[in-house]
């Protein structure tokens, strides 16, 4: 279903609804940028947009750039950052800048993480696969989804070294345990439980584009609304996945199920933060599934603070939504992340170019986060504190 880009009313409603994100910033300056021939030639990130936006059909197009209700969430994101200011310290040596993390005794290039999205053959024909070479080439950390088009032990040969692993959990104890028990006898090291969507989603704005798309979805959908056939990491297990009755009992059974440490994705209060440390979690993803889960309104920079509060110290924080540029990165390790994920970023790197397009993704932020480490005075990730930002009122 790689297609031609969809009507321009269609595409001017994405952009309207859009307003403010920083696709835009071009647009709203009157200028139009000239289209990409080489992802080399990616100034930022979201030059990658337009480029996936005319390779996609679509219902893949919508699928991965909307949010939910009326997509305010998927705004206040980019909203969130803006409200944040840096605090640069002058006459620091920053000839050297040090952007390696450590997570569960693994030291990572950089604290950039490749968070877990599904169905990556819509978007390019080697989907996951070549997420998981660009992943091995700049030395990141990738999530692989449940609901991947390429089953994790593919994944882990292409990457050379097994990914983390993004759990939704079956609605059966029988089916978690089988679908666990495959991914850490793959090699995976790490378990993350999403919790966000358990009590279902309104996918109101993807469901419209989709039903400006002229393909017959049947031919690799259940049907025209979506469910993709091939769900190599769910066969033979029954049901569904996402089950609403789960509550806290299943983080402990997860622990005691496996020896992956066990991270849960989705924690956005101070409270459950407290409930994830009583339980044993090993870490925090904090994450509003990039305004695809509840229209909320709430930016993950904004929850992210009380988090790391509520977990003292005790239990690493990672965090994803809306992350654009270094300097979001930068304020998000200032208001005490371990590491930041991206999602659509490197899917639009993904969806016009391939594995070239997600490692020129990651270089380009990294390369920003270098520049505003080296102009802060922090050329060490852990010299960046809450004393590097200042929080405005919004």
């Amino acid at each position: 279903m790689r297609s031609g880009h969809f009507a321009i009313p269609n595409r001017r409603q994405f952009l309207r609804f859009l307003a403010g994100s920083p696709l835009l910033a071009p647009l709203a300056s009157g200028q139009q940028p000239p289209p990409l021939a080489d992802a080399k030639d990616a100034l930022s990130v979201m030059d990658f947009a337009e480029p996936a936006h005319h390779a996609l059909a679509p219902a893949h197009w919508g699928y991965l750039a909307t949010g939910v209700d009326d997509n305010a969430t998927l705004e206040a994101n980019f909203a969130g950052f803006r409200r944040i200011q840096l605090r640069p310290r002058r006459l620091v040596d920053v000839s050297k800048v040090d952007l390696k993390i450590e997570l569960f005794g693994t030291i990572w290039d950089s604290p950039l993480f490749l968070c877990p999205v599904g169905y990556q053959t819509a978007f390019h024909p080697q989907g996951e696969v070549a997420v998981a070479r660009a992943a091995q080439t700049t030395k990141s950390l990738q999530v692989l989804s449940t609901v991947t088009s390429t089953p994790v032990e593919e994944v882990a040969k292409a990457r050379g070294t097994p990914p983390w692993f993004q759990l939704y959990i079956p609605s059966t104890w029988a089916g978690t345990e089988k679908l666990v028990h495959r991914v850490e006898a793959a090699g995976c090291p790490v378990l993350v439980w999403t919790v966000d969507l358990l009590g279902g989603r309104n996918g109101e704005t993807g469901d419209r584009f989709r039903r400006t798309d002229t393909h017959d979805c049947t031919l690799c959908h259940t049907s025209a609304r979506g469910g993709v056939r091939n769900r190599p990491m769910l066969e033979g297990i029954e049901g569904a996945v996402n089950p609403p009755n789960a509550t806290w009992e299943l983080v402990d059974r997860l622990k005691k199920l496996t020896r992956m440490k066990l991270v849960l994705k989705g924690i956005e209060t101070r409270e459950d933060a407290r409930l994830c440390r009583e339980h044993g979690v090993d870490a925090i993803v904090v994450s509003n599934h990039g305004g695809r889960a509840t229209e909320d309104l709430r930016p993950t920079i904004d929850s992210l603070p009380e988090v790391v509060d509520g977990v003292g110290g005790q239990v690493p924080v990672l965090v994803d939504g809306g992350f654009r540029r270094g300097t979001d990165i930068y304020k998000a390790l200032a208001s005490g992340a371990r590491a930041v994920g991206i999602g659509r970023p490197y899917i639009y790197g993904l969806a016009a170019f391939g594995q070239e397009g997600v490692e020129r993704v990651v270089e380009i932020l990294r390369a920003e986060l270098t520049m505003v480490m080296k102009q802060c005075g922090t050329p060490a990730i852990a010299q960046i504190t809450p004393a590097s930002i200042a929080r405005r009122q919004p």
